[in-house]
């Protein structure tokens, strides 16, 4: 199918840090991008509270579908978002937001998984929703509301994720979307449906929430009042992609099998956060998986995501940060070039740690953990950003270990995708530490999973294999094969020992 004439599927990409709109043609060589436009995201400090600037990002989205109209025209043929998981917004009867959107990581959820626990064991939790329990959770999120007795959930008539928000936005449709749905806590994971004993026992109302709905289900035409705002034409179809990134970003990992019985591959989605997993076709729900922590998310085409949250690349970004706002703007590249200088295994951290998780200054976190288990300081950035990247590294390989016991076998191919793969250092160290080979990419595996997914949706793909198989046409994947130098069984027993002495 020749490029000038293919249809455009616009996917809004809505992360942590940053926003954009993408459009995707999706030909027999494989999947194209083209970045329409990209925005700056992040929390924002109101009163005593952490939120998203959710309306500011809605004007930007709005803006890149309309410079998307200017350049592709009557050729678009649907649009579908993604975001992180977990927060929210609520609706009244009037369908007007109640609040700001709360950001996950403010402090409003400290010590509310302990008294949800009072309400609820963590055993019963688990049973019904497979999920790992984490305080960003949106459980907690909305037990806290209770806790602190907000109005707001007496007044709420809706309960919308952030990408439920945007496609409200894009169709005038209010639907949850089921593999965001599945990162609340809140959703049986047998049923695919929410849980009426956790609803039930965090008082939280039953009417909030829809069935959810699945990706690649199709919301209508966009809203005539978006036609008259962006100039995108009125057939343009709002088609549901995995709307959690990591969703549609395992969607597109370069595999050759789909949620198979046996995977022989794992995959880290590597960005702020690191999700390290495997798809199945079913749960997993043991003794094991509930005390290693371990998720089990929803994936397309009912599938299972098996994974881990990691930290990911949320360090080296704080401390980026920190050093801009000390003047010193550096590239990643020259980060890299410092950290490649830098004496290996000097030191390790525990990148889950809660010192990481919000700071107000992370290279000094760093150093801190550092004094605080014995080691040497590093004494300069090449020495915390590859301290950083090696222990982020061992994170991997021991969340390897952990889903090799719980899955029964072990694999042989770890792929990497999203924005972290451009890290070439944390890629080869994954490897190292892993003692596997990587598959490093594609770079662009969120927008490409729900550019993929849309292009199902509207049946100009048929299959989830045939959606793979152009991703493996992709120019950017590179493989990384472990080298046998390095001292990763040290750093892998310093953080094992870390763990053991954190252990109450």
């Amino acid at each position: 199918m020749p490029t000038e004439t293919s249809p455009v599927h616009l996917a809004v990409d809505l992360g942590a840090s940053s926003g954009r709109v993408l459009a995707g043609k999706v030909t027999e060589t494989g999947v194209q991008l083209e970045e329409i436009h990209r925005f700056s995201n992040g929390g924002l400090d109101l009163g005593k509270r952490l939120v998203w600037n959710l309306l500011g990002q809605w004007e930007q989205i709005t803006e890149g579908l309309s410079r998307a109209a200017g350049i592709y025209g009557k050729r678009v043929r649907s649009v579908g978002a993604d975001t992180w998981g977990v927060d929210y917004v609520l609706l009244d009867r009037q369908n007007d937001m109640l609040g700001p959107c709360m950001h996950y990581r403010d402090g409003r959820t400290a010590g509310v998984m302990e008294k949800a626990f009072q309400r609820l064991s963590r055993s019963e939790i688990f049973r019904a929703t497979g999920l790992q329990f984490m305080e960003i959770n949106t459980a907690y999120q909305l037990l806290a509301m209770r806790l602190e007795e907000s109005p707001q959930l007496d007044i709420a008539e809706r309960f919308l994720m952030v990408p439920d928000f945007l496609h409200w936005q894009l169709s005038g449709e209010q639907v949850n979307e089921f593999t965001n749905a599945s990162t609340t806590q809140l959703l049986d994971v047998q049923s695919g449906n929410w849980s009426r004993p956790i609803l039930d026992a965090f008082e939280i109302p039953t009417h909030l929430f829809s069935e959810p709905v699945q990706p690649g289900h199709c919301l209508g035409n966009i809203t005539r009042a978006l036609q008259m705002r962006t100039r995108l034409d009125r057939s343009v179809e709002v088609i549901v992609p995995a709307t959690h990134d990591t969703g549609s970003a395992v969607l597109a990992v370069p595999a050759d099998s789909f949620a198979s019985e046996n995977p022989d591959w794992c995959y880290i989605s590597c960005g702020t956060w690191s999700l390290m997993g495997v798809e199945l076709a079913r749960p997993v729900l043991s003794e094991a998986c509930q005390l290693l922590n371990f998720t089990n998310e929803g994936g397309v085409n009912g599938s299972v995501r098996l994974l881990k949250n990691i930290a990911g690349l949320w360090i080296v970004q704080q401390c980026r940060e920190q050093w801009k706002r000390e003047g010193h703007d550096w590239s990643w590249e020259h980060l890299l070039n410092l950290a490649s200088q830098s004496p290996a295994m000097l030191s390790v951290v525990d990148t889950d740690d809660s010192l990481f998780l919000a700071p107000d200054n992370m290279p000094e976190a760093v150093c801190e953990f550092c004094r605080r288990t014995g080691q040497p300081v590093p004494q300069d950035p090449g020495a915390i950003v590859r301290c950083a990247l090696e222990s982020l590294a061992l994170r991997y390989r021991l969340t390897l270990s952990y889903l090799e016991q719980l899955v029964g076998h072990s694999m042989k191919t770890i792929h990497m995708v999203g924005g972290g793969v451009q890290n070439r250092m944390l890629c080869q160290f994954a490897a190292d530490a892993c003692g596997r080979p990587v598959v490093a990419g594609p770079v662009e595996a969120t927008a490409i999973g729900n550019i993929l997914m849309q292009a199902i949706g509207s049946g100009q793909l048929s299959s989830i294999q045939e959606a793979r198989r152009l991703v493996r046409l992709a120019k950017d994947i590179v493989v990384y094969e472990p080298q046998p130098a390095g001292r990763w069984d040290e750093g892998y027993a310093k953080l094992q020992q870390f763990l053991l002495a954190a252990k109450p």
